[in-house]
């Protein structure tokens, strides 16, 4: 069975760096797929990469797959600069974040109009356990 688990960014907005990564980690590591409501900042983002390669093989555990959509728009200044200034206020809402254990998630293909996630067929998998 494929579970998703949506955090949204209320759940992350107060939790330091190091705890936010542990949350995220944990959830994965339940063979769960994360989206996530908003975008780590790219330190976070490779400590989470970094926490990840150093656990891989205990218990199992194979790695993340991890994609980011963010909306680009081509709107005027006064609408990127409101953007600028919701983002200073509020973090980083804008955009949706998938982490995947790598075990289930097998390839994550970003495209202008959609995204595809392809993973793992898990009943195929049990079978030959």
């Amino acid at each position: 069975m494929l579970t998703l688990q949506f955090i949204p960014y209320n759940d992350i907005q107060y939790l330091t760096p190091e705890r936010r990564i542990n949350k995220l980690i944990n959830v994965v590591k339940e063979n769960k797929i994360v989206l996530m409501q908003g975008r780590l900042v790219p330190e976070e983002e490779s400590t989470l990469i970094e926490r990840t390669m150093e656990q891989i093989n205990r218990s199992n555990f194979k790695g993340i797959e991890i994609c980011t959509i963010y909306p680009e728009s081509d709107s005027n200044v006064v609408e990127k600069l409101k953007s600028k200034i919701a983002n200073l206020l509020l973090g980083n809402r804008e955009g949706l974040t998938i982490i995947g254990p790598a075990t289930v998630v097998k390839e994550i293909k970003k495209h202008p109009d959609k995204i595809q996630l392809f993973t793992t067929d898990v009943k195929k998998k049990s079978r030959r356990e």
